[in-house]
This record gives structure tokens, sequence and C-alpha cells, in this order.
């Protein structure tokens, strides 16, 4: 078993909040993640509010807003979840890429860090595009060319957004050891740092 790392941040008390975080929990609360517990990257967030303004903004268009149909949007989440090793969007992102429609072998291939072969070839086509992308940071044509069959000009502009945005999570959570349900296994072997 992978032991936890400790969180560096705690989230700041409900009772003193700045003027500045109401505005974030409340921006938070009335957006599409009504009933959202204080946790992950928004309580991190509440460290710089203005900021955390701006990219919780920028996350509910990508999340929820975009051309690109649910299934495929949470399984690019998925992949960069698990290029970033990062267990709490992991945690959050797995039930409900399967809720979206993505089979449970699928997941695991990608948990384990493999092509999930029996994927739908839409599905391939994202994890192929998304994995050239994150390995050498540029992507060849003929797989954009494959994708954006599927997604379209717009579709291709907005999975972009959908990955910088995860990215960004991803490095939030990570960075941060934001701290997922103790019951929770953690999805993947923390790294060796030198």
């Amino acid at each position: 078993m992978t032991k936890r790392p400790k969180p560096r941040l705690a989230p700041p008390a409900a009772d003193a909040l700045t003027e500045a975080q109401k505005s974030l929990r409340d921006a938070i609360a009335k957006g599409p993640r009504r009933g959202f517990v204080m946790s992950g990257p928004f309580a991190i967030w509440m460290e710089a509010p203005e900021y955390g303004a701006l990219v919780q903004a920028l996350g509910g268009f990508v999340r929820y807003q975009t051309s690109v149909p649910p299934r495929l949007s949470e399984f690019a989440i998925l992949c960069t979840a698990r290029h970033w090793r990062a267990h709490y969007e992991w945690v959050a992102h797995a039930p409900i890429a399967a809720a979206a429609g993505v089979k449970a072998a699928t997941i695991r291939a990608v948990q384990a860090g493999r092509r999930p072969e029996g994927a739908p070839a839409d599905e391939l086509g994202v994890y192929d595009f998304v994995k050239e992308l994150y390995q050498h940071r540029r992507v060849r044509d003929a797989t954009y060319k494959k994708l954006s069959k599927i997604l379209g000009s717009r579709g291709m502009v907005e999975l972009i957004g959908i990955l910088g945005y995860y990215a960004t999570v991803a490095m939030t959570l990570d960075v941060f050891r934001a701290e997922i349900d103790p019951a929770e296994p953690l999805p993947f072997r923390e790294p060796k740092l030198e």
C-alpha cells in the first residue's frame, strides 16, 4: 500500500473567510457544482481566491459547456489524471466517466497506464492524442486528423481547453497533496523524487 502524503494546506475555517474567499465559495456553490464540499482544488484555491475565481469559471465551462461529448471529456480527464498521477482527480472522475459510458475495462487500462485496446474508436482517438501530446508536447498530423474527424475544429480547441484546465487541476492537487477519502485506495504509486 502506498503511503499517503500529508496535505500541504488545510481548508480555511468557514467562519474566517475573507470577502474574496466568500465570493469564490458562493460562485462555486451557485454553479453546476452545487453542494460541493470545500475540498480538492476548491479548498486550495481559497488561498488565492482571485485566481480561484478565474480558474473555477474556466472549469465550469470546460466541464459542462463544451461540444465535446461528456463520455469523451471525462475520458480525457482520466487520461490527464493518469499522466499526472493525480489521486484526487482520478477518484473524483473515474465514477463520473463510468456513469458517462466509459467501460470499466477501459478505465482499468488507463489507470494501469495501458492503451485500452477494447475501447471504442473515438476513445482510442482521444487516448492516442492525449498520450502523444503529453509525451511529446506535439501531435502528428495523422493523430490530429483522426480525432478532428470525430470532434471537429471547435471540439479540438475545446479539448485542448479541457486538457489544460485538468492539467492545472492535477498539478494543484499533486503539489498541495489534496487529501482523498481515507477509505479510498490511492489509484497510483507515488513517484520517487530524487
